[in-house]
């Protein structure tokens, strides 16, 4: 994994930090709405996937910015929502919609997926910096085909103008996690210091080997990424992902709607603070 070429004084990054700290442009949709959300998993990934553009369209993202990017060695599109912000600078945000045969994979990862128009709609309405692109990946299963496909084809301009990759995967099976070792440590610290603003929880926890997602892909284009899950070492054990356990009961609503919260607060947060000034080279 290449680290992130965008490193901040720490103390550049407190100062971010406290200019930021009272401004609140977000409005998350209420829990009966996420919870409906989520209830919506069944069928195949195709029918996944149209599910998800409905979700979109009912939150709001109208035809003229939502769309079906076809991918190469897919038989699905990945599916994208863009929030225009008044600036090119993006912040992208994913999840993959696509899940294996054993269980529902309502966890893995329709957790995640469906939480993306519910973010697009917490922001919509205030005036942000930021142009958002809203992002269901396609056959992450398959070895991140869709995550893959759009990062590679990313030109040098939007390269140049992408100030992080927020990823989401598998959520709900406890409070807010981060993949420690796998995210930018600023997009760290700033989740970390949103959640305690919050008085949310936001802990950082190690992936075993092996285990692989979406936001690798634009890490290693030289994007800021960061991936939020949930696993901790106790669900780890209990090895719910691709096993019949993966279904809607799995999920503990409260931290998941508590997750979903928190992140709405972070995106807005992040548009106000990126990009982050980058640190002097010494000579």
């Amino acid at each position: 994994m290449r680290k992130s070429v965008r490193v901040i004084p720490f103390v550049v990054f407190l100062i971010s930090l406290a200019v930021s700290a009272e401004e609140h442009r977000y409005q998350p949709v209420s829990r009966e709405t996420i919870e409906a959300r989520l209830g919506r998993y069944a069928g195949k990934d195709p029918q996944r996937e149209e599910t998800l553009k409905k979700i979109f369209g009912e939150a709001g993202c109208d035809e003229q910015h939502l769309s079906e990017l076809p991918v190469k060695g897919s038989r699905m599109p990945n599916v994208v929502c863009l929030l225009p912000g008044n600036s090119e600078r993006t912040i992208i945000v994913g999840a993959h919609f696509d899940h294996v045969s054993a269980g529902d994979g309502v966890v893995d990862n329709w957790s995640g997926a469906s939480l993306l128009p519910s973010l697009y709609e917490a922001i919509k309405s205030e005036p942000h910096k930021h142009t958002f692109v809203f992002i269901g990946f396609t056959d992450e299963e398959r070895g991140l085909v869709g995550s893959h496909f759009y990062a590679k084809n990313m030109s040098k301009e939007q390269l140049s103008q992408t100030d992080a990759m927020v990823n989401m995967d598998t959520l709900g099976l406890a409070p807010t996690e981060v993949w420690s070792g796998h995210s930018d440590k600023n997009l760290t610290k700033a989740l970390a210091y949103v959640a305690q603003k919050l008085n949310m929880r936001a802990t950082d926890v190690y992936i075993p080997a092996g285990v692989s997602a979406d936001s690798e892909e634009f890490a290693a284009r030289k994007i800021p990424s960061i991936t939020i899950h949930s696993l901790t070492q106790e669900t780890w054990n209990e090895r719910i992902l691709h096993s019949p356990k993966d279904k809607l009961s799995a999920i503990r609503i409260g931290d998941y709607y508590q997750t979903y919260c928190l992140l709405s607060a972070y995106l807005d947060f992040l548009d106000a603070v990126l990009p982050f000034t980058p640190e002097p080279q010494s000579r």
